[in-house]
């Protein structure tokens, strides 16, 4: 089972004030929010940290069949960023899981897997996104994430 999550870098600019009292309280740990207040760039720490949640949330709430969302609970560590990639860890409950994210000037994709092995066997299709258009599933993709004008779609 793999997760995927895509951010709209433009559309969460307009759509997000992730600056606003509180929010990073609701959302991220203590040390995830050192990681956003030390980093170079915030914007991009937020969005990177959120999609490793959320690709790694989508897999655990279809395996386990629970669909609460609770961000904060969800923990992000052992983070490596190198300059348009990232990989780290997300646990949830007793599960950890292995991320590998894409760092663009548009986007941040995220995918998550439960066995590090599977990370480099996932493939990636990354379009523009039409909510009209869903012909994309018939191609089967294993986690489908769209945010903004893109699509992301996880093959396994």
């Amino acid at each position: 089972m793999i997760g995927n999550d895509i951010v709209d870098l433009e559309a969460a600019l307009k759509e997000s004030d992730w600056r606003r009292k509180g929010y990073l309280e609701k959302i991220f740990s203590p040390d995830e929010r050192f990681l956003i207040s030390s980093a170079k760039d915030a914007e991009t720490m937020v969005w990177l940290l959120w999609t490793m949640k959320e690709s790694a949330y989508k897999i655990f709430s279809r395996a386990e069949k629970i669909r609460i969302f609770a961000p904060a609970a969800i923990v992000c560590n052992n983070l490596i960023i190198h300059k348009n990639t990232a990989t780290g860890h997300v646990r949830h409950q007793n599960q950890l899981y292995f991320t590998g994210s894409s760092i663009t000037e548009k986007y941040i994709h995220t995918i998550a897997v439960p066995d590090m092995d599977l990370l480099n066997k996932v493939e990636v299709k990354i379009s523009s996104y039409d909510p009209g258009d869903s012909t994309y599933s018939a191609s089967n993709p294993a986690s489908v994430s769209h945010h903004g004008g893109y699509l992301a779609l996880a093959y396994l």
